[in-house]
């Protein structure tokens, strides 16, 4: 009875307003979770629920490997994993004061976020320092020039090195970061050549003397290394392909031990460059092996040459009517095995996704690589007729052999997790949108909110605009809800006595 005089007494603005706040807390709900999707690839109400309801509950977590063996392949996932979630060293990373400074002068864009340049500085920190530095005054600078985060101050502390004694690696961050052209940064290059192999020979005579002379070897081998790569990127970027070659040729001659650095990828966009594909197959025969890390560039160059063979006569309506000839099989299984190790690439391949400036550092089979791929490898696919025209019509096909990338692969690895997470600090997502692979579905509650508060704010529409019927509907549809309550309240007031019922309703 009291349930029935209070809904008699609810006005139509009683509604609106009811309808009109759920609609608002919905909506608010529904745009930060969309902001949290978009920003984190994750649920926040699932993944509160998940991290702190779950326990609370007496969830039971049943990842925990429940015999020696499955603990065995947790581990070596886990080791797999790291691996693949490694960053490495841009090879073609471009200047930062000739290209990457020329971009932001222009555009007012930051085109490197600071997780990368950090990674930059620890790289430096690495490969151009040693304990011993202290011991010359122009490398004891340098030590603290490449700790500062302010560029002005790095280039100071540069020319400050520089005042005292010719350093190598001085040159090289002048080079780098303060030279505004190509010339500029290959005329101080070849300045930190002169200087860098002086200090080289000398610490090769030394180096065997004990273990503060091997560390300088070792330091003044890797400044030697990157003063004569970057030298032949300039000849590169220059026009002098072909000395750019004889120099990247040279230089893995010389010191064939160090692939850290991945000069062959310098060598392979060189070579299609020039268009000498023979010589591109006969690096890819020595670094596409099984016991070697692969990268998007070995596995999209072979799918290249293979494409190469055949994309000039192609057509997938003759195709399909005749099948695939031998040739073609082998071209098509080059593109699926090049897209399964990185899915990104095509897109950018086919100009379906804008491109950007590479970052400095690159996260095998994520996004960046795909970048850092496609913007200098781009032209080369164009230049060979109808090799685009292949991948379009052949490039999707691969994800029906893998229709769990992240469980199982087909030729490689089951797709790594964590590139998502990584792309996000490598790449500046205030303007690229980082390509995620598998596609993520939207989460139960994003659509969920969504409904909600379409539907709530319907109701507030209506009931705005027809108070009386959407009243008399409202108390229609409480009435119904509460009918069971009523019922048994009025089988309670029937069974107790009136003093006993009278008494519990006053508490």
């Amino acid at each position: 009875m009291e349930v029935s005089m209070f809904l008699n007494t609810l006005t139509p603005k009683f509604y609106v307003a009811l309808t009109g706040t759920s609609s608002l807390i919905s909506g608010l709900i529904l745009i930060f979770e969309w902001w949290y999707f978009r920003k984190y690839g994750t649920s926040f109400i699932e993944q509160v629920s998940v991290s702190h309801l779950r326990p609370l509950l007496g969830g039971v977590d049943n990842s925990s490997p429940t015999n020696s063996n499955s603990s065995n392949g947790d581990a070596d996932s886990n080791r797999q994993s790291v691996s693949e979630c490694k960053v490495w060293r841009n090879p073609l990373n471009l200047f930062r004061g000739a290209e990457y400074n020329r971009y932001t002068w222009v555009t007012g864009r930051e085109p490197l976020t600071y997780y990368d340049m950090n990674l930059s500085a620890q790289d430096h920190q690495t490969f151009f320092t040693c304990d011993s530095d202290h011991l010359r005054p122009a490398d004891a600078i340098m030590q603290k020039a490449w700790r500062e985060r302010n560029p002005q101050a790095r280039i100071s502390a540069a020319h400050e090195s520089l005042e005292r004694e010719d350093c190598a690696t001085a040159s090289i961050l002048l080079a780098e970061e303060e030279a505004t052209t190509i010339v500029e940064a290959e005329k101080l290059f070849k300045q930190a050549l002169k200087t860098g192999e002086g200090c080289y020979r000398r610490s090769q005579q030394l180096q065997h003397h004990g273990a503060q002379y091997e560390a300088q070897h070792r330091r003044d081998t890797n400044v030697l290394v990157y003063i004569k790569r970057r030298l032949a990127m300039c000849s590169r970027k220059l026009g002098r392909t072909r000395e750019a070659v004889k120099m990247l040729r040279d230089l893995m001659k010389e010191f064939p031990l160090l692939s850290m650095f991945n000069i062959h990828e310098n060598l392979l966009e060189s070579l299609l460059e020039l268009q000498n594909y023979a010589d591109v197959q006969a690096v890819l025969a020595k670094y596409d092996d099984i016991s070697l890390p692969k990268s998007a560039t070995i596995c999209y160059t072979a799918a290249l040459l293979k494409a190469r063979a055949v994309s000039d006569k192609f057509s997938p309506e003759a195709a399909s009517r005749r099948g695939l000839s031998t040739a073609e099989m082998n071209a098509v299984e080059a593109i699926h095995r090049a897209v399964e190790f990185n899915p990104h690439v095509p897109k950018y391949l086919l100009e379906m996704k804008s491109l950007i400036l590479p970052p400095e550092h690159i996260l095998k089979r994520g996004d960046s690589e795909a970048i850092a791929y496609a913007f200098f490898h781009l032209q080369h696919w164009k230049r060979v007729e109808g090799a685009l025209n292949l991948l379009h019509c052949t490039w999707e096909g691969t994800f029906r052999m893998i229709p769990y990338p992240l469980e199982k692969g087909h030729l490689f690895y089951p797709y790594p997790i964590c590139t998502e997470t990584a792309d996000r600090e490598l790449l500046p997502t205030v303007f690229h949108e980082v390509s995620v692979y598998p596609k993520k579905e939207l989460p139960f509650f994003i659509l969920f909110t969504a409904g909600l508060c379409s539907f709530t704010a319907m109701l507030a529409l209506l009931t705005h605009q027809f108070p009386e019927l959407m009243g008399v509907f409202a108390k229609a549809f409480l009435s119904t809800l509460f009918a069971p309550l009523n019922f048994i309240m009025e089988k309670v007031e029937s069974i107790l006595p009136s003093s006993l019922w009278h008494q519990l309703t006053r508490i």
